[in-house]
């Protein structure tokens, strides 16, 4: 009884990881996958990267200083681009240092030539002080991370006149 117990365990654990390993191949479950010839690495067996035929992700500026801002206020800017490759941007994932900063991007391809912007929402509810946050964006540039910053200086309401 015990050896049947024993293979039905090691059979069901079988079957659930393998359930569990084929279930990966689409994580996000809406299908919306990227054609192959949009997918480009530069880098070559010789070891000199290919990077003429890249995407270049150009922002107008990398930084943004908001100023003073009362506690509990929520402010945003846009961080405008272009594309000044030779191939569609992809921006694959945009994070950023703190919850109190929520990064906004497009979603679909940027064509060569073409604009776009990232937007970055800077909620200052329980915060004090001067505050730096940045903003990574992960592409398909060649290097794929670019990083944008943000600062403030938080004040309570009764320092406004200060």
């Amino acid at each position: 009884m015990r050896q049947f117990f024993f293979k039905a365990l090691i059979l069901i654990s079988a079957t659930a990881f393998l359930t569990g390993l084929s279930s990966c191949g689409n994580r996000n479950g809406s299908g919306d996958l990227l054609p192959p010839d949009i997918v480009n690495n530069p880098n070559t067996a010789g070891g000199s990267p290919e990077t003429g035929k890249l995407p270049v992700l150009e922002f107008e500026t990398d930084f943004h200083d908001f100023g003073r801002v009362i506690q509990g206020e929520k402010v945003s800017y846009n961080f405008k681009f272009v594309n000044s490759g030779k191939s569609d941007l992809i921006i694959s994932k945009v994070s950023s240092s703190c919850g109190c900063t929520v990064p906004d991007f497009p979603r679909t391809p940027i064509k060569p030539g073409e604009s776009g912007k990232i937007s970055v929402k800077f909620d200052s509810e329980r915060r004090r002080g001067f505050q730096n946050k940045t903003v990574t964006i992960i592409s398909n540039t060649q290097p794929n991370s670019q990083v944008l910053r943000i600062k403030a200086q938080v004040i309570l309401p009764e320092e406004v006149n200060r």
